[in-house]
């Protein structure tokens, strides 16, 4: 089967449109993410914002996709997961530009952000830079919010999975995302990944660069802590003390929110708690983005978040 017949009737996530997306005009575009099989990007760069065994000396080698199919309202890539900003592209020359990036940075690895609206198109890229000899761990960076079935194609095509698990509570999942099951789908999902590739692992002894496996992460939001612990404790009990757990406080209210909450930047004690709670769970393997109190004096300098309107989106 060729990979574009997954664009025909879409079932890439758990949406589950069945929109044919290869539609010429609007009913291509007529799916939850807004997007037709017309692959599209917003910047491919190295990026040396991911967590430490990602990141590596060289920087993590992104590429970030146009389009989500989860946009939740307070994304700090909103410029690309709401508003859609990017350039329209094709795999070959993505490749070219993934290549020029791999052998000007030598980056580290090949970290796919918010790919999944577009799997048919990776699964293509990475085949061709493992037939011209690229190497480079392919890193997943996703929601969370995956198919279990579309998972299963990518594992040929996957070294490392970096899912976001965003939500314990339903009720919160429906009215932030407007996607009740993400609980339960997106344990489902990291289930599965972890299942394909472990839990994350160097390369080798001698090496801080990770292979492959599975790290997850939860960013903690202003007013939402019980769902936080809540999150934290599903985690443990599914898969205990040594999954890699990135426990992130970088929340910025990037536009206005109809939860109050939102509005605000996370405070000390918010974060005292989850991060309480996760030492007591014992989670061995912890990387922890501590607050920094300076975001708050000087909001204009929000560190973790990208402007993709300008050629280096990360200052």
């Amino acid at each position: 089967m060729s990979f574009m017949e997954l664009f025909k009737e879409c079932h890439l996530c758990p949406r589950d449109c069945g929109v044919n997306r290869l539609k010429e005009g609007t009913l291509g575009h007529s799916g939850f993410c807004g997007e037709n099989h017309q692959l599209r990007i917003a910047y491919v760069g190295p990026h040396f914002g991911e967590e430490p065994p990602v990141t590596g000396e060289n920087g993590s080698g992104t590429v970030f996709f146009s389009g989500c199919s989860l946009k939740c309202p307070y994304c700090q890539n909103y410029l690309i997961s709401r508003n859609g900003l990017g350039e329209s592209i094709n795999v070959d020359e993505l490749f070219e530009r993934v290549v020029g990036m791999i052998e000007t940075h030598h980056v580290n690895n090949i970290n796919l952000v918010t790919p999944d609206h577009f799997f048919p198109h990776i699964f293509e890229l990475v085949s061709l830079l493992r037939q011209q000899g690229y190497d480079l761990p392919v890193v997943y960076n996703l929601s969370g919010y995956q198919f279990v079935p579309i998972l299963r194609i990518a594992e040929s095509f996957a070294d490392i999975y970096l899912p976001d698990f965003k939500y314990a509570d339903s009720a919160l999942s429906q009215r932030l995302s407007k996607c009740r099951d993400y609980p339960k789908k997106a344990l489902e999902a990291i289930v599965e990944m972890v299942r394909q590739k472990g839990f994350l692992e160097d390369i080798g002894p001698s090496s801080q660069v990770a292979g492959k496996g599975v790290l997850v992460r939860h960013l903690i939001l202003p007013g939402q802590v019980e769902n936080s612990l809540n999150a934290l404790t599903t985690l443990f009990l599914e898969f205990g003390s040594g999954l890699p757990l990135s426990l992130m406080s970088q929340y910025y209210p990037v536009l206005p929110q109809n939860d109050q909450a939102l509005n605000r930047s996370l405070t000390q004690d918010e974060f005292d708690q989850v991060f309480s709670h996760a030492t007591d769970l014992g989670f061995e393997r912890l990387f922890v983005q501590f607050l920094d109190q300076t975001d708050k004096a000087k909001p204009q300098m929000a560190p973790f978040v990208p402007d993709f309107r300008k050629d280096q989106p990360f200052s």
